[in-house]
């Protein structure tokens, strides 16, 4: 009986959406679902990679860190069990924006707005890239797919919408309000240090960020929470996600079943 109830627990878990399909993760497995140019269905799973568990456990504040290179550290692992996935950044045009944005907040940085508000501009424009990725041809509604396959997963099996309250767009409310903290506060370091003092700053901001991200989660009906939430959702709503097709869902619930497989 205890062996049944473990396979019945819910397993959290996460996902990407890809050009042309959907990666699902959970805490210890990943699955990857892909369809190809002909419609043939390609699937693959394995192992997550952990970094650095001890320093995870002891210090919160490195978590999002951490989590973040784990999931850079994913992409190559992935790409060799399943040469056919194509990641949203491989497109040129998402390229030449991450490129284009750099440049752009620099200048603005350089600028003569006062300390807030260059330092929200730049954290603005370092967001465009991730939002035209978002916008590929196919991968809004494969970024549906994603919530849908696992939110019904969630809801015992009812149908659950295009949106999803874990999606990582919920980070941008404390990611924006985090980086322009650790940024202003970098500007006031003496220059020749004001380079590693960035650096600082972005790591301890993506660590604050997940960690406002997680109580938001806790706490979803918190009025703080719901207000952080909010400029994401209407994200998910209005722009990173589209209706998927019953194809593109049948990818994403076959990407969450390899997963799962690995997990149970």
């Amino acid at each position: 009986m205890a062996d049944d109830t473990a396979r019945k627990e819910t397993v959290r878990l996460g996902g990407m959406a890809l050009q042309n399909g959907v990666l699902v993760h959970g805490p210890t497995a990943w699955g990857v679902a892909v369809r190809d140019a002909d419609g043939e269905l390609h699937v693959a799973s394995g192992r997550k990679p952990h970094l650095a568990p001890i320093a995870r456990a002891k210090f919160p504040v490195l978590r999002g860190p951490i989590a973040l290179a784990e999931a850079f550290a994913l992409l190559p692992l992935v790409r060799r069990r399943l040469p056919q996935v194509r990641f949203p950044f491989e497109r040129p045009a998402v390229l030449g924006s991450i490129a284009a944005s750099t440049v752009v907040a620099r200048g603005l940085r350089r600028s003569s707005l006062p300390a807030g508000g260059k330092e929200f501009a730049a954290a603005a424009a370092t967001l465009l890239p991730a939002a035209l990725a978002l916008r590929g041809p196919g991968l809004a509604a494969y970024h549906g797919a994603e919530h849908v396959s696992i939110g019904t997963y969630e809801n015992g099996g009812e149908r659950a919408p295009k949106e999803h309250p874990r999606c990582g767009s919920q980070l941008i409310a404390p990611m924006l309000v985090s980086s322009v903290a650790a940024n202003v506060a970098a500007a006031r370091v003496p220059a020749p240090a004001r380079g590693v003092a960035r650096m600082v700053g972005t790591t301890a901001a993506i660590g604050a960020s997940v960690e406002i991200f997680a109580w938001m989660t806790r706490n979803p009906n918190h009025p703080l929470a719901r207000a952080l939430a909010r400029p994401g959702l209407e994200l998910q709503r209005r722009f990173s996600t589209a209706e998927p097709s019953d194809a593109q869902v049948e990818v994403a619930d076959a990407a969450r079943d390899a997963c799962l497989e690995l997990e149970r």
